[in-house]
């Protein structure tokens, strides 16, 4: 099963660009577990004139970045908070399910436009707290190679 982030914004070089390269690396290179790796694409932030203009022109780039056939996660404030257990048995269930594509998208400064929210087939939260796209992108990177460690038996997730 293909596995895509989809973020709006760019990430400069930085900690944080190193930090998510170090996760998509390391979920790269685990093996035999049905999953291919981790595409990323990063989707401009929209330049429109207000925060429900930008929030929607996100919204529907972030909508149409997604592969077709892909089934879609998203996370927002507004989502539920999952243990990394139920989060890895998510993607073990949507594999064994025999999904091919699984797409998780992070909205911008603004949010995640409701017409996201409604196509996903799961919403997730890191909690009530506003935190920055920049970091969800890394928590959402190492949150799927801990569902791979655990799925797989690694020591990694100690839970």
């Amino acid at each position: 099963m293909r596995l895509g982030l989809l973020c709006v914004g760019r990430l400069k070089a930085g900690p944080e660009r190193e930090i998510y390269a170090r996760y998509a690396s390391r979920i790269a290179a685990l093996r035999n577990l049905g999953f291919a790796g981790l595409d990323l694409q990063e989707i401009d932030e929209s330049k429109a004139r207000t925060p429900a203009e930008r929030m929607a022109q996100e919204g529907a780039a972030l909508l149409a970045a997604t592969p077709a056939g892909a089934r879609l996660v998203v996370f927002d404030e507004r989502g539920r908070a999952a243990s990394s257990v139920d989060f890895a048995r998510l993607l073990e269930s949507e594999r064994d399910r025999g999904v091919k594509a699984l797409a998780f998208a992070i909205g911008g400064a603004e949010g995640l436009a409701p017409a996201a929210r409604e196509r996903a087939q799961a919403v997730f939260s890191f909690g009530a707290m506003t935190l920055p796209h920049q970091l969800v992108r890394i928590l959402v990177a190492e949150q799927i190679y801990r569902a791979m460690t655990i799925l797989s038996g690694h020591p990694y997730h100690r839970g």
